[in-house]
């Protein structure tokens, strides 16, 4: 009884170790387990590069994967970076005209400003603006630590996803050499069609954000709103994001389409409206069933609970997730129906075995009977 209850207590004491661990390294496991999807979805890239060149090294071709990925991401960081940097230059100039021409209520940010009445409100509250803008070192000092923890973590992601995707084979054929054939077989049966589910997710969640920041840059250009193919990426990075992204998106676009004129702002709040029925009936269902063939009540619920758990990182990780639970227990079930359909051999099933001179065991009931009729005789 003593012995129980000390193991009893150890095992808790265990796990509130454990517990107190994860969590004073919470944020290195969520960088790791990012960089295991990015890793997962850029290793076939890597295994295709050296398919199609033999002579071409596991580290070369991961090396130009990333590369590749590297450069697309400093594309769209200058695709932010160099229209804004170019119209805040073009600002800077007439920027004391502007203020005096708003001031005095002319101009298009002063008939701005005359017609939502924030000119009004900015004179009746000078000084709680005053006070409230006095506030605000410390959020904007959070804001730029924020900012370089941002920097930080996406480049230790990179570093961990390419050390996954270039030591991943080794890992991988280690790790399943601790099993037996049959079952490190079917471990990386398994594993590969997990491997295919995040891949999929991750195309056929770009393949939805380019449609949506290509109509978004069609609405817009026709309306003839400034900005409108920077309006339509950012629409288009912020669509990744499940559930809000769009919604993100529809009010950045709508505010820029108010600026313009009320006409523009109106019809682009309609066609986000048409265009979020249009994604959530239509083209997620079409796309991720193809992709990670999964039906839409599953993506909204698993979107829904992972959300609720761990926010916006839960809400992106979530179809892949769920995913891979449907994988791994339809295969667990699928090896039980194999089981009962071949139950092991019992005793009474097995054939009789040959004894020492080389002919099969006979049945008692028959050497009995031999050796009576032997006797009888």
């Amino acid at each position: 009884m003593v012995r129980i209850i000390v193991i009893a207590i150890g095992l808790l004491l265990a796990t509130a170790v454990l517990v107190a661990l994860v969590l004073r390294v919470e944020r290195v496991l969520v960088w790791l387990l990012i960089a295991v999807f990015f890793a997962t979805a850029l290793h076939p890239a890597a295994d295709w590069i050296q398919r199609r060149l033999p002579w071409c090294p596991r580290w070369l071709a991961t090396l130009a994967v990333f590369l590749v990925v590297v450069l697309a991401l400093g594309g769209l960081l200058a695709a932010f970076a160099v229209p804004l940097a170019r119209q805040g230059t073009a600002l800077a100039g007439p920027l004391p005209q502007l203020i005096s021409e708003a001031r005095a209520g002319r101009g298009p940010v002063g008939d701005l400003l005359q017609r939502t009445h924030a000119l009004e409100y900015v004179q009746q509250n000078q000084e709680s603006i005053r006070s409230f803008a006095a506030g605000l070192g410390e959020p904007a000092l959070n804001v730029l630590r924020g900012v370089g923890t941002g920097i930080i973590a996406t480049i230790t992601v990179l570093v961990l996803a390419f050390l996954l995707v270039l030591e991943g084979p080794k890992i991988i054929d280690g790790t399943l050499g601790l099993f037996p054939p049959h079952r490190a077989q079917r471990i990386r049966r398994v594993g590969a069609e997990c491997a295919r589910t995040v891949t999929g997710y991750l195309t056929g969640n770009l393949i939805i954000s380019v449609i949506c920041g290509t109509l978004t840059f069609l609405v817009l250009k026709i309306l003839g709103v400034p900005f409108a193919g920077l309006i339509a990426l950012f629409v288009a990075i912020v669509d990744l994001i499940p559930l809000i992204g769009a919604t993100l998106g529809a009010i950045v676009a709508g505010a820029a389409g108010f600026i313009h004129s009320v006409t523009a702002g109106i019809v682009v709040v309609v066609f986000f409206v048409l265009y979020q029925q249009l994604e959530n009936h239509l083209l997620q269902p079409v796309v991720f069933s193809r992709t990670v063939k999964l039906d839409p009540l599953t993506v909204l619920v698993s979107i829904l609970i992972a959300a609720e758990l761990a926010g916006i990182l839960g809400a992106l990780l979530a179809i892949p997730i769920a995913s891979i639970i449907r994988i791994i227990l339809r295969d667990l079930w699928r090896n039980r129906a194999t089981s009962d359909h071949h139950p092991p051999e019992t005793p009474e099933s097995t054939p009789p075995q040959r004894t020492d001179d080389g002919d099969r065991g006979a049945d008692p009931g028959s050497a009995g009977t031999v050796v009576t009729a032997a006797h009888d005789r």
